[in-house]
This record gives C-alpha cells, structure tokens and sequence, in this order.
C-alpha cells in the first residue's frame, strides 16, 4: 500500500497550504480511499477560510473528519469521492462517497463511506453532501402539492434545495437572486428565476440561503399571512438585523431554522445519517444538478484558488477539485 499522501489546510487564516501526510495501517473493516474528486462548499468553506467561525460554535462546525482547531492549523472539508483501494471484498474498488477533506487518500472506517450508485458519475458526487442538506431542509419544511416557494439565495444550498423542489408537483418555484446570472442556472434546474425586487410574493414558504440580511428581510416580505421562512444561512461572527416591527407579528410570520447536523424531527423516527446521505446520492441521478458545478481546478492549485474563492473573485457554486491518477 502507498502509504504516503497529500492534504490541504488551511495554515493560518487566508492562507492554505499542501501538507505530507503519512496514512496508518488500515485495520479490519476499514478502507484505503483514493480520491477522485473534491468539492469546495463555497459558503461554509471560505468562511472557515478567512476564519469566520465563533469560537461559541468551534464543537458545532467540526467536520467528521477534520484535524487541527479553527481559526488553523485545521484540515477542513466534507465532500470526497474516490476508489476503495483496499478494504472489505464487497467494497474493493467500488466508488464511494465520504465527508472527508481534500487529500489524495485516506484511511476511515468502512461504516464512514456510501458507495455512489453506478448511474451517478463520480464528478457529480461531490455535490452529495450538499443535496443531503437540501434533503434535510425540505424533511423540515414539509412543502404541499400547490404551494407558492420562493428559495432566496441562488448559492450551492439555495440551487440544491430549488432543484429537488422543481420535482414537486403543482408547486410555484422561483429561485431568488441578485445576480442575474444565476437565471442560466435556474432554468437548467427547471424553476422559475427573479432578482429581489422582481420577485413573486404571496409565497408559503420561503427558503433563505443567501446569507445577507437583506436576503432575510426580503424573505419576510414574500410570504402570505402565517407563511413560513425556513432559514438555512450559516452568519458565522456575523449580527443580523431584522424588520420584526413591521407587519411580522400582525401576519404571524414564523422563521424557523434548519441545520444538516442533526436529522430533521419529521424523519429522526425512521432514518438516519446513512439513510439521509444515500437518498442524496440516489437523487444525483439527475444531470440537471451538473448546473451547480460551475468551476474545476487541480488539487494542486488549492492554494492559490481558495482565496479566489473567498473574495469572490471566482463566483462559483461547487468548486470542483480533481486529483491524478498518482494521486
């Protein structure tokens, strides 16, 4: 076995970096992974990247596997597909998908990785973690044949949850962005698109995943009388300010949050992590998702491109990271 590999992480604040790792022995029922395919889940990731965590939420936003602290030295990272090198027979050079960092092979229990059904191409499941997000969200929304939606935020997690909705029947869906862009991205997914101000209101639900203030409080004001607002941001160090003088009490709004951490109650009954995770990857047989892969780079240019990312130089949805056959 090569029991050497390499890693990203994140030195300091701003600046990454790519380490040697030294790989253990693997022990009984455990596999040696060789990745094929990271993603960069742009609005968690870059906010880990520029150091952005609360030191109240440092336990809560623990990958499974991360090593080091935040602010850094801390390998961070959730969304990895690759080959099982060695392991179980049943599991031997099957593709699988596992909430581990960018690095170019690892050893993690067998019980840690979900093999990646044939009909979905490596490339696109990276995208798991986040649809498994959007899984979660809607497990807590409980949206009805016929209702009016309105996602906020065209990010990675707005575009996932606006995608698994447009498969809903009889229900309005219209992604809700500043940037006009995201209307190309929309129509791939099949939902309807509008800027802030052009929004349809009288909406049921509205999924806020824009991360802004602003977003929040345009959410508000899509919704009809006893509408609901399911929050999905991740602020970070960051306060928020919301109109709640306004019509919020007399319409009898509600925001509710949701969070992939735990599984939502509607569902906690009856499935669990595994069962979450292996119907996101099931539902990335849909080549309508390949919308929200809107950049690639190599594993060896994570240095240079996270920043990018961070500053939104690079406006991208999942960053796609690839790795060699040596890797």
């Amino acid at each position: 076995m090569n029991s050497s590999a390499r890693a990203f992480w994140l030195g300091s604040p701003g600046r990454g970096e790519i380490r040697d790792e030294s790989l253990p022995e693997p022990g009984a029922g455990e596999v040696v992974v060789r990745t094929l395919y990271s993603g960069v889940s742009r609005g968690t990731e870059t906010l880990v990247f520029r150091g952005g965590v609360p030191v109240s939420q440092h336990g809560a936003m623990r990958a499974p596997f991360q090593e080091g602290d935040f602010p850094g030295p801390v390998k961070y990272g959730y969304l990895n597909v690759g080959v099982v090198e060695a392991g179980p027979p049943e599991l031997a050079g099957r593709t699988v998908f596992c909430l581990y960092p960018h690095q170019t092979r690892y050893v993690v229990p067998a019980s840690a990785v979900t093999v990646v059904p044939e009909r979905v191409p490596a490339g696109r499941a990276v995208l798991a973690g986040t649809v498994e997000t959007a899984v979660n969200a809607l497990w807590d929304a409980a949206p009805l044949v016929g209702d009016r939606i309105a996602v906020v935020g065209g990010g990675m997690v707005g575009c996932s949850v606006a995608a698994l909705l447009a498969r809903f029947p009889g229900v309005r869906v219209q992604l809700v962005d500043a940037d006009p862009a995201r209307a190309t991205v929309a129509e791939a997914l099949g939902v309807g698109f509008a800027t802030p101000g052009d929004a349809l209101d009288g909406c049921d639900l509205v999924v806020h995943a824009s991360a802004t203030e602003q977003g929040l409080a345009r959410s508000l004001e899509l919704l009809t009388a006893e509408g609901t607002v399911l929050e999905l941001s991740w602020y970070g160090d960051r306060t928020v300010s919301l109109p709640l003088g306004e019509a919020f009490h007399s319409r009898r709004l509600v925001i509710r949050s949701s969070q992939v951490g735990t599984v939502s109650p509607a569902r906690r009954g009856n499935r669990g992590y595994a069962d979450r995770l292996a119907l996101a990857l099931d539902l990335l047989a849909d080549p309508a998702l390949d919308a929200l892969i809107t950049g690639e780079c190599a594993f060896e240019e994570l240095p240079e491109v996270m920043p990018r990312l961070a500053s939104g130089e690079i406006s991208a949805l999942c960053h796609r990271v690839r790795y060699g056959t040596d890797a």
